[in-house]
This record gives C-alpha cells, structure tokens and sequence, in this order.
C-alpha cells in the first residue's frame, strides 16, 4: 500500500480546516477587526438608522432623498399595486388631472420631428389671447433652446405650466412667416376636461365619453346630459373605454342619475375601515333613459364602480371586453416637503357584493401589463376564454349571473377579431402611418381647413380623395410597409374613415374625431344593434 494512501485521510482532515481558517479570515472586510460592528442607533426606526449610517459611511457620494424616496416605493409596491408615493416633483403632475384645472398658458400640442407642436390653443385660455395659433412651433421658451434637443413631453410641460400671473415667453416658428415671432404670455387657471365629447350619435340616441372621474366630472355629465335631452335624446351610449378611474365620489355621482332613490351603487370596507355604503339619493337625471355603457381592459377603478353598479342593479347593458380589476381604494396624505403617500385603505364592492380586484402576486409590471396575457391565452379573441370562478357567482335582482373576480365582465362581448380583409388598415393604423400623415397633411392644409365654418360644415363636404389615398399608400411604402394586395381595396373605407377622423381632430378637437371614427368602431355597432337605433348616414 502507498504511502499517500495512508495518509490521505489525515492530508483531507487538515486541508479542510485550513480552508475553515482562511476561508473566515479573510473573509473579513478589509480594514475592520474581527467583532461585528453595531449600527450607531439615533432616533428613529431601523430605516432612518440605516440611510444615516449610508450618507455618513458609504464609500462614495449618495443621495440620501434619491434613496428615501426609492425605498418607501419598493415598499409599498410589495404592499400592492395602487398605494403610491408621490414625490415632491412629481404632485402636481399626478393631481392636476383629477382637480379639474391647472395653471399654465392653455395649449394642447405634441413633440413632432423634436420640436414641440401646438395641436390647438384652449378657447379663451392665455395662448389664444396672444395669438398662439395651431401649428405654429415653439423653438424657444424664455431664452432656451427647445427645439432640435430631444425635448420630452415631461420637460416641455414644466417649462410651460407655472403659477398663475407669472409670465413665459416663447418664439414661435409659423408656416408663411419669415423667421420667429415672439409671445410673452401670461399663465392662468386652465381647466381640464374628463369629457372628451357629448354629441347625438344615431337616433333620438345620445353618445358621451368620459376620460377619467375628475373633481368637475359630474358637473361636466349632468351638463352634457340636459343638452343632449333637450336635442331628444332617449337612449345613451356611455363610453368609459381606456378610462383609468379617479375619484370615488365622481363615479357615485354619475351612477346616482342613472339609479333610483335608495338603491345601493358601491360600498368599501378595509380591515381599519368600517363597511360604508353609498346610495342613489335624489332624482336621477337618466332614470328612464336606456343606456348601454362601453368598457374594455382600459377601463379601471371608478369605471367600474359605474359599470357595476349599472349593472347589479339591472339598469343597463354593458358591452365591450373585461375591464381592468381595480377594486382597491386609496387616501392620500400630504408630508411636509410637499410630497405624498396614497395608500390602500379599502377594497370596493359593487351591490351583489362583488369585488372585482384582480390577484397580485408581488410581480408589479406583470399585474399593470396583463392585457397582454389577456391577449395570449385569447381572451380578447373570445369570452369562452375568459377565466371564471363559479365560487364567485353573484346574482342581480332581476335574476342575471354577474362573477366576481378580476373586473367587470360584459354583458355583451365584443372580441378584437382579426379581420384578414383589414390586414393592411390594421398594419397602417398599428404603425400610426394614417395618424401621421393626417397630421401632416392638416399642417400643410391649415388655411383650407380653417375656412369650414364648424365640424357639420366639414363632415358634409371634406372628402378623401384618390390622391390622398394613394399619396397614403405611397408614404406608407416609403416607411417599409408594402401594399397589401388582397386587403389594399378592403381597407380602403376604413383608411379613408380613420384618416378623416383625425383630420376632424386636428381642426375640432375630440369633438371631430369621435362621430367620424365611430363609423368603422365595432362597440359602437354592437351598441347600436343592442339599443335597436339607426345611425347617421355614412358620408365617406
């Protein structure tokens, strides 16, 4: 037997415990001593503690707000997916949506080929007092360079928006004139508006479109309402379509004038938040008036306070795709600095007792972008693929099966169904080829547009014409997109019909867009069908 061989278990023995021995030594941070140093304590819990002892001793410079303000995120994230913390920076840009109004200089526009383009100037607002007009470019906002710099949507708006009274000057660059012309302009209340559009869509059939549930909603809908009654509207479609929600008083309000005296529209409950109802309470202005109302994935939190209760209470057909799963109800707290905390305090119910959240699993951008699961596994393209919990089966009054769940599911299902006929509107349209050339084309076109005394005017007599079309087509080639030989002749009244669409938008605002484009939308067709109403005429 060799010699090795005898001593190999005594040889294993003593490597090993020299690996015990360095493998501890040095693993001890260099320049330290072998005992654990206590973190210093102060006043303050651990989190406190902890961001002291990194400002003070970390190896090189830190934020310590940056960090602050990134841990309280990541916390509350793991907490669910709606309690929010709102920095300093960013409040007035996440709360001026919802109040209603903001202070600036009253301009709508988009950053087009890096420079900042103003779509239109609001009516009455501080721009249009001075001047601004559609189309002009801003390439300088006092004394600085805009244009050409990469500018964002975030940086222009800061820019722009200010305290009321104070003054912002900008040079302005207009088609037809030689070099820049100055504005200085004074900033004022703005508001905005959580009505995109309110317009008789068909028949004695009213049609009004809600963006979000806003402090001046209710009084935007209540007016909008009577004026479409009193152009004899019996029946109304309700288009909360992409509307993320808002203020829960907002959504009761609405669903209060649909309903009648004493009947349940919501109520919440959180484990330190007793269980609270809210009622329909005065006569509604929409008691009798049938209603359809439109949902889809985008549609969240206070829209589906709407949708619910309309539907628990059999007061209207809802029609569209599966909405989003927001049942959660958030306060917010101000903090000194100016910032805030939103946090979940609540879920919601609608009156059968259903809560529509959705699961979360902690996986934050899976929970905020699952309509692309929805998509995968088909349930955009069927409601057969729609997941159902038979445990969560309610019952309405009038004896329709509602679920609970994961959102608001309709009672007449409109699935995104590929048409191959369309293949060739739908890659135009999906790449915003129709959208930018219509753009451009309102730009070069400004002056003849102009000259249509209102959108009536316009609808009646603008027409696509064949060189428009197939300038279209030659743009879009241009781009990479080849004509689509089977589809190119089918899709050309929807081309036609969406590139129309936005040109009405670029001179009259949603209020364009919205009766032409409802004349190639599916929902709306399906709405129609289900209100038994004819529509205007096609005039493309």
């Amino acid at each position: 037997m060799k010699r090795t061989t005898i001593y190999l278990p005594l040889l294993l023995g003593i490597a090993l415990a020299a690996g015990f021995y360095f493998g501890n030594h040095f693993s001890q941070p260099a320049g330290s001593d072998r005992s654990i140093r206590l973190l210093p304590q102060s006043p303050g819990g651990k989190l406190d503690n902890i961001l002291r002892y990194i400002e003070r001793d970390y190896v090189d410079t830190v934020d310590p707000r940056m960090l602050e303000n990134h841990a309280i995120k990541s916390m509350l994230e793991d907490l669910d997916p709606h309690s929010q913390y709102i920095t300093a920076e960013e409040f007035d840009e996440v709360n001026d949506p919802l109040l209603g109004s903001f202070e600036g200089i009253g301009i709508s526009f988009r950053i087009e080929k890096d420079t900042i383009t103003v779509i239109n100037p609001v009516k009455g607002g501080p721009s249009e007092k001075v001047g601004i007009m559609a189309g002009d470019r801003i390439v300088i906002i006092d004394d600085s360079l805009v244009a050409g710099v990469n500018i964002t949507n975030r940086d222009a708006m800061r820019k722009l928006k200010g305290k009321r009274g104070t003054q912002v000057s900008v040079d302005v660059y207009r088609r037809g004139v030689t070099g820049l012309s100055k504005y200085v302009i004074t900033r004022d209340i703005i508001p905005t508006y959580s009505l995109d559009v309110a317009y008789m869509a068909g028949e004695k059939t009213g049609y009004i479109r809600l963006n979000k549930f806003s402090a001046t909603t209710h009084e935007e809908f209540v007016k909008a309402a009577k004026k479409l009654k009193s152009e004899g509207m019996e029946k109304l479609i309700l288009d909360l379509r992409g509307n993320a929600g808002g203020y829960l008083k907002a959504a009761t309000d609405i669903s209060d004038e649909f309903l009648g005296d004493g009947k349940l529209i919501v109520y919440t409950q959180g484990k330190n938040r007793p269980r609270s109802f809210a009622f329909a309470s005065r006569k509604g202005l929409l008691e009798q008036e049938e209603v359809v109302v439109l949902i889809d994935e985008g549609s969240a939190s206070a829209s589906e306070i709407v949708a619910g209760a309309l539907q628990d209470n059999d007061r209207g057909t809802i029609i569209g795709r599966r909405s989003f799963g927001k049942g959660l109800v958030q306060e917010q707290m101000a903090m000194n600095d100016g910032s805030a905390l939103r946090l979940t305090v609540a879920r919601y119910y609608t009156p059968t007792g259903r809560s529509i959240q959705k699961p979360y699993d902690k996986d934050f951008m899976k929970y905020h972008h699952e309509s692309i699961d929805r998509y995968m596994n088909g349930e955009t393209q069927s409601a057969d693929s729609v997941p159902v919990v038979d445990t969560l089966k309610y019952t309405t009054p009038g004896g329709k099966t509602v679920y609970g769940g994961g959102g608001i599911m309709p009672d007449v299902y409109v699935p995104l169904t590929p048409d191959s006929s369309l293949v060739y509107f739908n890659r135009l349209a999906n790449m915003g080829m129709i959208f930018q050339f219509a753009f451009d084309y309102s730009d070069a076109n400004r002056q003849m547009l102009n000259r249509f005394k209102n959108f009536d005017d316009f609808d009646t007599k603008f027409r696509v014409s064949e060189s428009m079309f197939n300038e279209l087509v030659a743009y879009a080639q241009s781009k990479g997109v080849e004509p689509h030989r089977e589809s190119l002749e089918s899709s050309r009244r929807h081309i036609n019909t969406l590139m129309k669409a936005y040109i009405a938008r670029n001179v009259f605002d949603d209020a364009g867009f919205y009766p032409v484009y409802q004349r190639i939308d599916p929902m709306m067709d399906k709405a129609f069908e289900t209100l038994g109403v004819s529509v205007k005429p096609n005039r493309e």
